[in-house]
């Protein structure tokens, strides 16, 4: 039976017809970003004071429309919540290192396809992908018998398929929105962790790059590509780095390695180079942000002291 006291909202967005001439076509940005730069990042940590620690992270909207009839594009949202360490249960066998649950959803509002309040199959897919990177990081044995959950919302997110563009393009990978939530996950867990004050080796962060093909059927490599200035795809990878220790602690491709007219092909490893300096250039942000979090524990304690 039915329950006829709940009233659903409809599954996609829907909107009054607008006939005009000034939307006729998707909206197509060129990009304009050299290929090794990034877009701007917006990382605060501490935006939640009950949690044992949290941050909030936002990267740079690439398209401002000047009309209102233009289809504004979706950039990344993330809210990132730790509770813990806690201890386990008493029923729970015993453990000598930490427990890491993971729990990474998107909000209804998120994509232009709306989401429901039950956790998918892509959810769960980039929980794992952010917990391998996480697992790697932090130190499991300085807490025995106990737990933390990283509750990650991800607010708003990129499309896979530029909107108003229809079906995704047959000569391009798909998944480059999910990646990009890979990769911001990551970095933002790492910033709450910090402001938990979890013992960790070093700084995680993510970092996505794409082989892109030319007009001149040669390739580039770009760092933290976008949807909406990147049509066409050939491979993608997200990484997990650690920049002090020099290790990754997550590598994730999707398409091939393309190959030039002459033969010669693309290696993995420039690749894979690409996206760890997509992660190196995060890793700035997030080390400003852990010099402004201990600067400000220097001074509440210097003026803890005062008091005392």
């Amino acid at each position: 039976m039915a329950d006829r006291r709940r009233i659903n909202g409809p599954a996609s967005g829907t909107a009054i017809p607008i006939f005009t001439p000034s939307i006729a076509g998707a909206h197509t940005l060129q990009r304009t970003r050299k290929p090794n730069q990034l877009r701007k990042i917006y990382l605060q940590p501490g935006v939640v004071p009950t949690a044992s620690g949290s941050a909030y992270l936002e990267l740079e909207s690439l398209y401002h429309p000047s009309s209102f009839l233009n289809a504004v594009p979706s950039s990344l949202k993330l809210s990132c919540v730790i509770h813990g360490p806690k201890p386990l249960p008493r029923n729970a066998n015993f453990s000598s290192n930490l427990q890491l649950t993971i729990n990474i959803k998107f909000a209804p509002f998120a994509t232009r396809q709306r989401r429901g309040y039950i956790r998918d199959v892509t959810e769960r897919d980039i929980g794992t992908h952010v917990g391998t990177a996480l697992c790697g990081v932090i130190i499991p044995d300085r807490w025995p018998k106990s737990a933390i959950d990283i509750i990650i919302t991800i607010l708003e997110a990129e499309d896979d398929v530029q909107w108003g563009s229809g079906t995704q393009q047959q000569n391009t990978v798909g998944g480059l929105g999910n990646m990009n939530v890979v990769s911001g996950c990551i970095t933002v867990a790492s910033a709450a962790l910090m402001d938990a004050k979890i013992d960790c080796l070093d700084l995680v962060t993510g970092g996505v790059a794409a082989v892109v093909p030319k007009d001149d059927g040669k390739f580039v490599h770009h760092l933290d590509p976008s949807v909406i200035e990147e049509p066409f795809l050939n491979s993608l990878c997200v990484v997990g780095y650690m920049p002090a220790r020099d290790e990754m602690t997550l590598v994730w491709t999707r398409g091939n390695i393309p190959s030039y007219s002459d033969g010669q092909m693309c290696r993995f490893d420039s690749l894979l180079d690409s996206a760890v300096n997509a992660a190196k250039g995060a890793h700035v942000v997030l080390r400003q942000v852990a010099t402004e979090l201990a600067q400000a524990e220097s001074t509440r304690l210097i003026i803890d002291e005062s008091k005392t």
